[in-house]
């Protein structure tokens, strides 16, 4: 119930300019997605649990499609944001979903090496993109609602601290945080969206990003 009641304080833009959208769109035949970008540790998932609680939605996880093992080069992981299979979610997700079609579900796991077995879920109007690189270029003007959840440094690495443990810590400062950041500067993610802070007294609603004005 606490943890409720903290997302129902820190999320309210979000939940304002979802309920926004789906009025506005309430009678028109349009496919919805949203993106939650942002700062790793800054509360994405949280977010997007909360959001399945509250809609009903499809929820799409980047962490799951990071590379497998062979698509490592190092070419692909000299690239701003090529340390995700941005090709396979648009092929697998995102094409299906606009095309009004279920998804053949098939997340990555880091942990095994290998991609796990397929789910199918099937086609809602309202679909949540959550994690880093959501909002990648190579997915084009799909979303109308975009959020850039923003966290200072010194809450980010308690967070991922007390989440992940002192030696994972390490490779975050090392390797994946940088690499979020250089995404972000290049291609101005968080000025695209409504950013959320994880203070919720900062939070500024902003406008939302309107990609795709259909």
């Amino acid at each position: 119930m606490l943890m409720r009641e903290e997302c129902k304080r820190r999320f309210e833009p979000v939940i304002a300019a979802i309920d926004s959208l789906l009025k506005e769109k309430e009678n028109v035949d349009e496919v919805l997605l949203v993106a939650i970008d942002g700062r790793c540790a800054g509360g994405k998932t949280t977010l997007s649990n909360y959001l399945e609680m509250i809609y009903d939605c499809n929820i799409f996880h980047m962490d799951d499609f990071f590379l497998q093992g062979f698509q490592r080069t190092e070419e692909r992981l000299r690239e701003t944001g090529g340390n995700v299979d941005y090709e396979r979610f648009y092929s697998e997700v995102l094409e299906p979903v606009l095309q009004r079609r279920e998804v053949l579900y098939r997340p990555y796991s880091c942990a095994l090496g290998k991609i796990l077995s397929e789910k199918v879920i099937d086609f809602k109007k309202l679909n949540i993109v959550e994690g880093s690189y959501s909002m990648h270029p190579y997915f084009g003007s799909v979303y109308q609602l975009s959020f850039f959840l923003d966290i200072d440094r010194k809450d980010q690495i308690e967070n991922i601290r007390q989440r992940d443990g002192e030696e994972k810590l390490q490779r975050f400062v090392e390797e994946w945080i940088p690499k979020e950041e250089a995404y972000f500067a290049a291609y101005g993610i968080r000025e695209k969206g409504i950013n959320i802070f994880w203070k919720p007294y900062l939070t500024k609603t902003g406008t939302p990003t309107k990609i795709n004005s259909n």
